[in-house]
């Protein structure tokens, strides 16, 4: 019985941690936005170009976020016009391995079903 509660405990704790990470990553874009800045610092304008399909308002709300929850820091720079930078923290790089892992997956995703596909044609 001992055994049982352990496991339980262990999927319970497990279940909370990926809740609280789904949490602060949730959404369609955080986490490209992360591995964009992960790479190095960028504009909010290049963001807005490189995050494909987000609009200039989920782009705003979504870098508050990540901001407050001090994964990316906003600097403002001092040209004419001004302009804001956007760069990963060193709590945000702690990500970097996610973003890859998850980048990984879908390409190996990706091919799965190329395959499939090629199959069922073939």
């Amino acid at each position: 019985m001992k055994q049982g509660n352990i496991v339980s405990k262990e999927c319970s704790q497990t279940i909370l941690a990926i809740n609280d990470t789904m949490e602060i990553l949730s959404g369609k874009w955080k986490v490209s936005i992360i591995a964009c800045l992960c790479f190095h610092p960028m504009r909010y304008s290049e963001l807005l170009k490189e995050v494909l399909g987000i609009s200039g308002k989920m782009l705003s709300r979504e870098l508050k976020e990540l901001e407050v929850n001090g994964l990316i820091e906003r600097n403002v720079l001092a040209t004419s016009p001004v302009a804001v930078e956007y760069k990963i923290t060193e709590y945000g790089t702690s990500l970097k391995n996610l973003t890859q892992t998850i980048a990984d997956w879908g390409l190996n995703h990706r091919e799965r079903i190329i395959r499939g596909m090629e199959k069922e044609k073939g």
